[in-house]
């Protein structure tokens, strides 16, 4: 991947698209490449419905639907072969807002994109360094629905323990900020 080339990055269950966005390429040296993500970048998305759910959806055969990245600069810092992706979000005004650990399949390049399987539970790091899970009660139902078996959900799991325990933060990258070349996905 050459830095400006856009990229699809599909999240992908049971060979259907539950979620894709377009990101820009900024970097790649084959070890580890770096996404962005803009606000107002078009994609499609399950999404949650008025209780804030989604894993039943998730689960059938319901396509996604067309929805609009909002909120957060994304920039995305992904080693091949690793079962995460740690994000940097700022603001849509550029204040940096967290570190978040993207639990997830190791990212696959395809002909067309970039496809992993979202594993629904998440690390949220604060500027201080302080951390929680995000969205355990989604992880709890994606067990409960089969996506997960119990050896499943325990590696995905150690996996953000392990992330958490290596302390990836800061990174070097929270004063990043998109060239021109990067501003239009």
């Amino acid at each position: 991947m050459l830095p400006g080339d856009a990229v699809e990055v599909r999240s992908v269950y049971c060979g259907r698209v539950r979620w894709a966005f377009p990101w820009r390429v900024v970097a790649d040296d084959r070890e580890r490449f770096v996404l962005y993500l803009a606000p107002g970048s078009e994609g499609a998305s399950m999404g949650r419905d008025a209780a804030g759910r989604y894993l039943k959806r998730w689960v059938s055969e319901e396509p996604p639907h067309a929805v609009v990245w909002r909120h957060h600069h994304v920039l995305s810092l992904t080693r091949r072969g690793d079962a995460h992706s740690l994000w940097l979000m700022w603001s849509e005004e550029w204040s940096f807002r967290c570190w978040y650990v993207q639990l997830q399949d190791p990212m696959v390049e395809t002909p067309t994109g970039i496809e992993t399987m979202d594993h629904a539970l998440d690390v949220f790091v604060e500027r201080d360094g302080t951390w929680h899970w995000k969205d355990e009660d989604d992880f709890a139902q994606a067990q409960q629905l089969g996506v997960f078996t119990p050896s499943e959900a325990a590696a995905v799991r150690a996996e953000g323990e392990r992330v958490i325990a290596a302390c990836p933060w800061p990174t070097g990258w929270e004063d990043w900020r998109p060239g021109t070349e990067l501003r239009d996905p």
